[in-house]
């Protein structure tokens, strides 16, 4: 797989690995202390230069991670999403992070079916979560949309195992299931 040219488009959104170019958005969105109260919250921009760089990294030594969601339309950079697994982690996730102003346009769905069906078909995948605040109404919705079904509370691996969180998921098999279906 060549990262350099991985590509996955929507009718909307480009899906692919970050670039150093994405890095100023990236920040912006992590200092929005209300578009990140439900994944850590607030970042300094050399926090967050970290967490930018260890996604970079997990493409590098894991094969995957979250894509770069860029608006077709502005070419603007809007968030993140995609598969997701730290060591320690509950399980294979697909999570999702956007932009403020980019709320409320069904982006996030968009680019998540196309990275759930990048994860089963490419990573072979088993089962999707979501690890999802239980006070993060929006995300439980959208988890609901995309067919997941809530599993029951779970932990997060230090340094999070404080944060409460809920677990939702489907298999490969509900996920086809589902999509033959639509």
């Amino acid at each position: 797989m060549d990262l350099a040219t991985l590509r996955i488009e929507t009718d909307r959104l480009i899906l692919r690995p970050p670039r150093m170019e994405d890095f100023d958005a990236y920040a912006a969105k992590m200092a929005d202390a209300e578009a990140v109260r439900f994944i850590g919250g607030a970042q300094l921009r050399a926090v967050a230069w970290r967490s930018f760089i260890a996604s970079a990294g997990a493409w590098m030594i894991q094969g995957f991670s979250m894509f770069s969601v860029v608006e077709k339309a502005s070419g603007q950079w809007i968030g993140r999403l995609g598969p997701w697994y730290p060591d320690g982690w509950p399980g294979t996730e697909v999570g999702w992070g956007l932009i403020r102003s980019a709320w409320g346009n069904g982006y996030a769905q968009e680019g998540c079916i196309a990275a759930i069906d990048w994860a089963f078909d490419h990573l072979g995948w088993s089962e999707v979560i979501h690890s999802i605040h239980p006070d993060n109404h929006p995300s439980q919705a959208l988890a609901k949309r995309l067919g997941a079904t809530l599993y029951g509370p779970g932990k997060l691996p230090a340094p999070y195992e404080d944060a409460p969180i809920e677990i939702w998921g489907q298999t490969r098999e509900q996920w086809r299931q589902r999509r033959a279906q639509a």
